[in-house]
């Protein structure tokens, strides 16, 4: 997507615009880089501490973990997008930004420690609450580092942030193990969320170079507070549909069930998130500036969703075809069962991937109550297939999770068409582009991971090595067959390297 941009440029001032774009260019490739090794991290966290922590001890720690997900969205306020995205941002009105995130986090934290015992009773499980009173210090933590690390985006320091971003889950994990060596329990868990958010905020603060002073009224800081107000709103109403299901298979099912669920959730949607969520990172102060050029934003957007979405969607299309020997070497021994929930994942992830630059609109244009608005109606959705589904147990909510994702995908191009200018149409023929390739890449991946060689007799990492080969071949001959797909797999690798040699 950077080369669209780095070519025509895209600053107010012809002097500027050369610059603007090799900086996007360097952080597309340097988010790119980081988010590699944050995504590896993170799936070798999970396949350790799987091997460590038994799946009721998990089911613990995800049961405080939807609670405190929820007091973290509350933490920002979405006042680090709103300072990401502004046009000027002044000394003043970055100091008041900051103490407001600190007082949240610090009211989050006192209130999360004093119920923890109510949020034990609720879910009849007593270890809850030294959990709870051990997480509530992240509340703090992060408040403390949300401004400096919207800083540093805005100076688009994308290198600097990517080592403070990949430091602070390597520390995390190593303290991580040592516990979970110690204790095989959820302790570990804890231990390295804490951990992360710690070493997050040595990181940003001493990469920012920035004391705040004390916070001043007249600062101008409405308009972040409106802004910010209407993106809190959207991200709580997301957050709580995708939650919902911790809450009912935690209060129903118990612990057992739920760390099953939690595990297959984190091995894929986690990695996903850390994928998208750097790229919006990279677009945002980009589109912002294209937001008055429809032609150009709109190019960059088609550009955006091949260079983002198609490997991801292939990728998760193998994920779908050999889910039981993605399991057997990821989570090993004992997690068979999170088989089905992480093929149902990956649909969902697929689909919310082919969706993702409806939300770098929405962000780039200002248009968070809009967000808002489709977010209570995708939160119904969500509700609904949950709720539907978990009269067939955990498998059928994960099923409900994916199937309400599938309708959303469509749903978001005709509920942006309706409010702006947006290309909704041609990102929905390149979605399916991309899914007629997925299709045939994941049926090669399911018949590679059923042989025998790749059964229970055999080895799962045998069968997953099968199954990428296999679908690299067919992948490799729907090239060759269909000349639209081909442009699309070209447009991909001139991106690439546009990317590589403009950020040099």
């Amino acid at each position: 997507m950077a080369p669209d941009v780095t070519e025509h440029d895209v600053a107010e001032e012809g002097g500027t615009r050369q610059s603007l774009g090799r900086r996007a260019a360097r952080g597309a490739t340097v988010t790119a880089a980081s988010q590699g090794a944050r995504i590896l991290l993170q799936v070798a966290a999970v396949a350790v501490l799987a091997r460590l922590v038994p799946p009721a001890e998990y089911g613990l720690v995800a049961m405080v973990a939807a609670v405190v997900g929820i007091g973290e969205i509350l933490r920002d306020a979405g006042l680090s997008s709103a300072a990401m995205r502004a046009p000027g941002l002044t000394r003043q009105q970055r100091d008041n930004l900051f103490w407001v995130n600190v007082a949240i986090g610090a009211v989050l934290c006192v209130a999360c420690f004093a119920a923890a015992p109510l949020i034990a009773r609720l879910f009849d499980e007593p270890a809850l609450t030294g959990i709870c009173r051990a997480l509530a210090f992240v509340f703090l933590v992060n408040g403390l580092a949300t401004q400096h690390k919207a800083g540093l985006v805005r100076e688009m320091r994308f290198r600097t942030l990517a080592v403070v971003e990949v430091a602070a889950p390597v520390v995390a994990l190593g303290a991580a193990i040592a516990v979970g060596v110690a204790t095989h329990d959820h302790r570990a868990v804890v231990v390295q969320q804490v951990a992360t958010a710690a070493v997050t905020l040595a990181g940003v603060w001493v990469a920012g170079r920035w004391l705040p002073a004390r916070p001043r009224r007249g600062a101008g800081t409405r308009g972040f507070f409106r802004f910010g107000g209407g993106l809190l709103g959207s991200q709580l109403v997301g957050y709580g549909a995708d939650n919902l299901a911790t809450f009912v298979i935690g209060l129903s099912l118990g612990p057992g069930p739920l760390g099953l669920y939690n595990r297959a959730y984190h091995l894929l949607m986690r990695p996903l998130t850390q994928l998208r969520q750097p790229s919006t990172t990279v677009a945002l102060p980009v589109l912002a500036r294209l937001a008055d050029e429809p032609a150009r934003f709109d190019r960059m957007l088609l550009r955006g969703q091949q260079v983002l979405a198609l490997p991801v969607v292939l990728v998760l299309a193998v994920v779908v075809g050999a889910s039981d020997v993605v399991v057997g070497v990821f989570l090993g021994p004992g997690w068979e069962s999170a088989a089905p929930l992480l093929a149902a994942f990956a649909v969902a992830g697929g689909c919310q991937t082919l969706a993702y630059v409806g939300y770098w609109t929405y962000l780039a244009r200002g248009l968070s109550g809009t967000l808002l608005a489709y977010s209570l109606v995708t939160a119904v959705l969500k509700i609904a297939g949950v709720l539907i589904g978990s009269f067939w147990g955990v498998n059928g909510i994960a099923a409900g999770f994916a199937a309400s994702a599938l309708l959303e995908w469509p749903l978001s191009f005709w509920w942006l068409s309706r409010v702006t200018s947006y290309p909704g149409g041609r990102l929905a023929l390149g979605g399916l582009r991309i899914l007629a390739q997925a299709l045939p890449v994941g049926l090669a991946a399911w018949l590679a991971a059923s042989l025998p060689a790749a059964g229970a007799a055999g080895s799962p990492v045998t069968g997953l090595l099968l199954a990428i080969a296999s679908a690299v071949l067919v992948w490799a001959l729907c090239l060759l067959v269909a000349p639209p797909l081909r442009r699309d797999a070209v447009l991909l690798v001139e991106v690439l390297r546009a990317v590589r040699s403009r950020a040099r």
